[in-house]
């Protein structure tokens, strides 16, 4: 056996073949690395949303991989042509096997281009209420009010209402007062007008409505809906519910534990 002629024609033409191949497959990823950190920034200087920005980086981080990927396999003289082929293949059957994971791709795009809502927005979806943190390919994670993470598949999130609490500057304050129906109508009325009155965070327009409701089984119930600044919402529904409880043990005013008459008829 020729050592020498096997290093000359075996040895020498793979090894400078198989260098070539790594060196491709190293450079390539830090032009990757380079080309998608300038497309990011060039997208975040247009003040693109960051969610979108992250998300079109991805793919495309994705997709030039492969291309280097298949430039250091050529140096190595696989045919990419039966690779591309083969990997057709593979992606027709890899799709037809993984639809649920596709169709959440193709929701995640949907989000990314239409938006219903962006980094750090409170929403309901798919039965989950928090704040959005991430918007993947195949996900969505929240952050719930409670610090718990949960991650959402996109299908589910397209698939289902949603509902998006920090769409809108303004929200009103839904709420419900009772009181006896011994007690005074008109004095009751007016301490819930001061109280929302008093409140700064309560915006003059839309004008705060304060109206009698219903006679309900137990109770004669006022509707007071102030509107707010969205991030007002929580605190002027907790402070105004405390304000309107000490306000009426302080005027007599009763709330009323809900009741039932319940008559029996004594047979002979």
């Amino acid at each position: 056996m020729d050592i020498s002629n096997i290093i000359d024609t075996v040895v020498l033409p793979w090894g400078i073949k198989i260098a070539l191949a790594i060196a491709i497959f190293y450079i390539g990823r830090i032009v990757v690395a380079t080309v998608v950190k300038m497309v990011e920034k060039f997208m975040s200087a247009r003040d693109m949303d960051e969610i979108l920005v992250k998300f079109l980086s991805s793919i495309l981080r994705w997709v030039l991989l492969l291309f280097v990927v298949i430039a250091a396999l050529s140096q190595l003289g696989i045919d990419t042509t039966s690779l591309v082929a083969l990997l057709g293949a593979a992606g027709l059957a890899i799709g037809l096997s993984l639809q649920s994971s596709l169709a959440n791709f193709a929701a995640g795009v949907m989000l990314i281009v239409f938006r219903p809502f962006t980094k750090g927005d409170f929403v309901e979806v798919a039965g989950t209420s928090g704040s959005v943190d991430n918007i993947s390919i195949f996900t969505t994670t929240l952050t719930t009010p409670d610090n718990k993470e949960v991650i959402v598949p996109n299908g589910s999130v397209i698939g289902n209402n949603i509902t998006n609490y920090s769409a809108r500057p303004t929200r009103r304050v839904d709420m419900v007062f009772g009181i006896g129906y011994d007690d005074d109508i008109k004095k009751a009325k007016e301490l819930l007008e001061q109280i929302v009155a008093a409140d700064e965070r309560v915006l003059a327009e839309p004008a705060p409505v304060v109206a009698l409701g219903e006679l309900a089984d137990s109770s004669v119930n006022f509707l007071v809906r102030p509107w707010v600044k969205a991030e007002d919402y929580w605190g002027v529904l907790w402070d105004t519910t405390e304000t309107v409880k000490l306000k009426f043990d302080e005027a007599g005013i009763s709330i009323p534990y809900p009741q039932m008459d319940v008559h029996l008829d004594k047979g002979e």
